[in-house]
């Protein structure tokens, strides 16, 4: 073989070796950007998303983490200026506005698809008719009482409050006879404020808007589910507006507050503790016509522009798939619900049965309310209920000013 010939073929074979790596860079490109809410990825998540990249050669998914009070923010920004992520993980209160504003993609499911869900909770990330996110983390709350303190105080550590009236009555007494809050009042400048208020109005029969959009905040469900914190702020901790749910919760976890609303989080943490607890359904208000609670779902949004759209979906699908999703929440510590029924799920409410009354939550609670400026709408939830707890403002005059105020969101 001449010279010529041999350095040809040689220059061939280089050719071909460059081609194939530019090919696999740019296959490599192929990249699944992802806003991930919280402090730090899931185990459970990093697991499976390697699986998902060895079995779809050329693609990588680039989860970034951004704390939870920015991260919403962070996927709105990009997604406006033209440069958004391919999904993110938001709460469902945001879809209307991203839908409305056509930043991010219906996501269809299958009927059959949609079947392996509990009730209600395709519902929770769906707006008129088309469903905008593939739902990925989502939590019912119940009553958890600390039964030596209700023993301290001369009550019955075995009977939970059942009414509002009850819960008020005896967080008194707690507070009284013992020097402890009775009650764990989350009021701080943080979404799950309005979160926490939106059990007591669910257990009163409330709604904050209803099927038609028609805004129905000011109504005298609502004004009762004040009026109950109001009444109830004695005897909670100091400054209530100085706690999120989680900080009440470490109270609760401390022997240092009575009563607190909570997900499943907090039984896994009690579980390394001393303390003898019970949980129950949440206590019920004066106007309810049976149990209530809010249905708080996060989701997968695809944002549209991202040119991986379709690749996206398919992703969120099998990271939210049930074996994926059966193991990320039953793990206890993040305060999930299970999204779907399943046997695993018979076997671990078999095994503590403090998960009845959060999964019984799924057949009878409401859904988070969905505005188009939902930032505006949560800010004026917040702004009133502060204003009832700091004694800023009565009741009525709180409700009343609200009510006004999110009439421009909706």
């Amino acid at each position: 073989m001449s010279i010529t010939i041999k350095t040809g073929l040689m220059a061939l074979a280089l050719l071909g070796s460059t081609a194939l790596t530019a090919v696999t860079a740019q296959a490599a490109d192929k990249e699944i950007s992802w806003i991930y809410c919280g402090d730090t990825i899931d185990p459970v998540h990093t697991k499976y998303i390697k699986q998902w990249e060895e079995k779809n050669t050329g693609w990588k998914v680039a989860p970034e983490v951004v704390g939870w009070a920015q991260c919403q923010d962070k996927a709105t920004t990009l997604a406006a200026a033209g440069t958004p992520v391919a999904m993110a993980y938001v709460g469902s209160r945001t879809l209307k506005e991203f839908a409305q504003n056509d930043l991010i993609v219906p996501v269809p499911m299958t009927d059959d698809e949609k079947k392996t869900y509990y009730p209600n909770i395709v519902n929770t990330v769906t707006f008129e008719g088309t469903q905008w996110g593939v739902p990925i983390a989502f939590s019912t709350k119940a009553l958890y009482w600390n039964k030596d303190l209700f023993k301290q105080a001369g009550l019955d550590p075995e009977t939970p409050p059942k009414t509002w009236a009850e819960e008020i009555e005896m967080a008194k007494t707690i507070k009284e006879k013992t020097g402890i809050p009775g009650f764990g009042l989350s009021a701080k400048t943080f979404d799950n404020t309005m979160h926490q208020f939106m059990h007591w109005v669910y257990t009163n029969n409330g709604t904050v808007i209803d099927a038609d959009g028609k805004v129905t905040l000011d109504s005298p469900q609502i004004l009762a589910a004040l009026k109950a914190y109001k009444d109830i702020v004695p005897y909670s901790e100091e400054g209530p507006t100085a706690y999120e749910q989680n900080e009440v919760r470490a109270i609760f976890l401390d022997g240092k507050v009575a009563m607190i609303q909570a997900g499943s989080g907090a039984a896994d943490r009690l579980k390394a503790t001393k303390i003898s607890w019970g949980i129950a359904t949440l206590p019920l208000g004066p106007d309810a016509k049976g149990p209530g609670t809010l249905l708080i779902t996060d989701s997968l949004a695809i944002f549209k522009g991202s040119g991986v759209e379709d690749k996206a979906t398919e992703f969120a699908k099998f990271i939210t798939s049930p074996d994926v999703q059966s193991e990320y929440e039953l793990q206890g510590g993040a305060g999930l619900t299970p999204l779907r029924p399943s046997a695993k799920v018979d076997e671990f409410v078999a095994k503590g049965p403090y998960w009845k009354p959060l999964i019984d939550g799924i057949s009878y609670g409401g859904p988070e309310p969905l505005f188009t400026d939902y930032k505006g709408f949560q800010n004026s939830m917040i702004e009133m209920i502060q204003s009832v707890v700091t004694g800023k403002a009565e009741p009525e005059a709180a409700l009343k000013k609200a009510a006004g105020e999110v009439e421009a969101f909706k």
